[in-house]
């Protein structure tokens, strides 16, 4: 069979793939994470009257009111495109983001193996880099986890590092290309606008080399131009009304891991390292190792990495891979180091630097090509662990959505609130008009259809609050707040403090898991 055709296999095999759990998640859709679910509240507030990308709370110093907020810390991509097939077919929100979650894995699959034959890979090789990639558990995900920005950054990515090589001289096309992939990746995830800019370099480096200084000048312009355009664009529609993530700095701090950290990326992102340890810095879930061993494992990843792009450098032949290596990742560290040392609220999350990872895939597996099978065997081993990881990561997600996570209105496994709690919430939600609900769970102000929401931090085991985020001022009718039974003691008593014009508290347990405090 020629290699040709086995890579055919490969990625309509993938496709299928993909396809199946698609249709299995449109039947049982996944969870949400909290940032995904902010942008879901956005579009609670839309559907309820409100305006474009705007949040609409009661007022925390007058409940009686109502305040709104340009939502600026995320895209709006991660809900508008499941906004955009719940009011196409009628769909709940939930089913929504699984048609998201398919149409956006199914680009990302084409973009990426296009780009990568397009840069100057075989068919094979690009093809078995997609099956790697597929085995990663950041692919996989999205079936349990909705993940809002990094879905739709993975979708659009590989089709714009497809356009940053398809052109080989200037035209009002290549423009249009640079303006529209601007606005279009910054609708998909905020964090684009380091890896567009990157790229736009790659482009401008590639349709200038080896020609006078008077090309450079004009392709720049070309180039350039229409950028600054699209930044400007962003900046005055989106990001002048508000706050993001790189906009609020701690001041200046000098840590190892600041340099350790990005440095290490390729492997961190590239190899699930980061995703299957639960985080070795920023924790999802119990960490598996000590901030110490977790240090030292960072700090030998670096080494790795660096070497192991070294030997990509060297070693593989084609020019335009080697440049897109070299600009990505010089520009990762040159944006990652600063913001770290500047303690801006980026966490130190190996999402944030995916596309290193994507990038050295298909240049690991051309090396392994020319390589003894001394060396391959390892790798297939790690690969083939990895993926086991994965299979059983979204297997036991998906079984949880489907049979323990509670589903209402919005079609979200809930994993905060069991069934039976779940259900009289709703029929609370029902039964009251000028209602508040107060939850610590992010996702199920989606639930409350009739009412207004208030969504408080969760309290951590320390009990360390900042009340002023958590004092509601004045009384608007009655309030209903709903807490896991794990709040009972301490963390009760701070909640109803936090509201103290209301009186006469009574609570009830809706299920075994579930407690509402009450007041009218």
């Amino acid at each position: 069979m020629s290699t040709n055709n086995i890579s055919k296999i490969i990625m309509f095999g993938l496709t299928g793939i993909i396809i199946v759990l698609g249709v299995l998640i449109f039947l049982a859709p996944p969870a949400l994470f909290p940032d995904p679910a902010d942008g879901f509240k956005v579009m609670r507030s839309m559907e309820m009257g409100g305006g474009f990308n705007q949040w609409a709370t009661p007022n925390p110093d007058d409940l009686t009111k109502n305040s709104t907020q340009f939502l600026t810390w995320w895209s709006p991509g991660q809900y508008m495109v499941p906004y955009t097939f719940k009011l196409i077919l009628g769909v709940n929100t939930g089913q929504a983001a699984a048609l998201a979650i398919t149409l956006c894995q199914l680009l990302g699959l084409w973009g990426f193996y296009k780009f990568f034959k397009k840069i100057g890979f075989s068919s094979i090789i690009a093809a078995v880099s997609m099956l790697v990639i597929a085995c990663q558990q950041f692919f996989i995900l999205p079936y349990v986890y909705y993940p809002g920005g990094e879905l739709l950054l993975f979708g659009f990515l590989g089709w714009f590092l497809y356009g940053c090589t398809s052109f080989n001289s200037t035209s009002l096309l290549m423009a249009v290309f640079v303006l529209g992939s601007g606005i279009l990746g910054f609708f998909c995830k905020s964090s684009i606008i380091w890896m567009f800019l990157a790229g736009l370099l790659c482009l401008w480096i590639r349709l200038s080399s080896k020609k006078p200084l008077s090309d450079w000048i004009k392709n720049g312009l070309w180039t350039g131009v229409p950028a600054i355009i699209a930044i400007a664009v962003i900046w005055l529609t989106f990001l002048s009304k508000g706050q993001n993530p790189a906009s609020i700095s701690s001041g200046i701090k000098f840590t190892l891991k600041a340099f350790t950290f990005p440095l290490a990326s390729p492997l961190l992102a590239g190899f699930s390292v980061d995703d299957i340890c639960n985080g070795l810095i920023f924790h999802n879930d119990k960490p598996i190792f000590s901030d110490t061993g977790a240090s030292i494992l960072i700090a030998a990843l670096a080494l790795v990495s660096t070497w192991l792009i070294r030997q990509i450098l060297k070693k593989v032949p084609n020019p335009n891979y080697k440049l897109f290596i070299r600009v990505f990742y010089f520009t990762s560290l040159v944006f990652f180091i600063q913001v770290y040392l500047r303690q801006m609220l980026i966490s130190y999350e190996a999402r944030h630097f995916r596309i290193i990872g994507l990038m050295i895939i298909p240049g690991i597996i051309y090396l392994l090509s020319k390589s003894a099978t001394a060396y391959r065997v390892p790798f297939g081993i790690i690969v083939a662990g990895i993926a086991i990881t994965s299979v059983i990561y979204v297997a036991r997600g998906y079984a949880y959505n489907k049979n323990v996570g509670a589903h209402g209105i919005s079609g979200f496994a809930e994993r905060g609130i069991d069934q039976k709690a779940l259900n009289q919430v709703m029929a609370l939600d029902n039964q009251n008009t000028n209602a508040i609900f107060v939850f610590v769970s992010e996702s199920m102000p989606l639930e409350i259809k009739n009412n207004r929401v208030i969504s408080l931090a969760a309290i951590g085991d320390n009990l360390k609050i900042d009340y002023d985020d958590y004092e509601q001022g004045g009384h608007a009718g009655p309030l209903f707040i709903i807490l896991p039974e794990k709040y009972a003691g301490p963390k009760e008593k701070m909640i109803l403090k936090a509201f103290p014009d209301y009186k006469g508290w009574y609570g009830s347990m809706l299920s075994d898991n579930t407690v509402m405090y009450a007041a009218k």
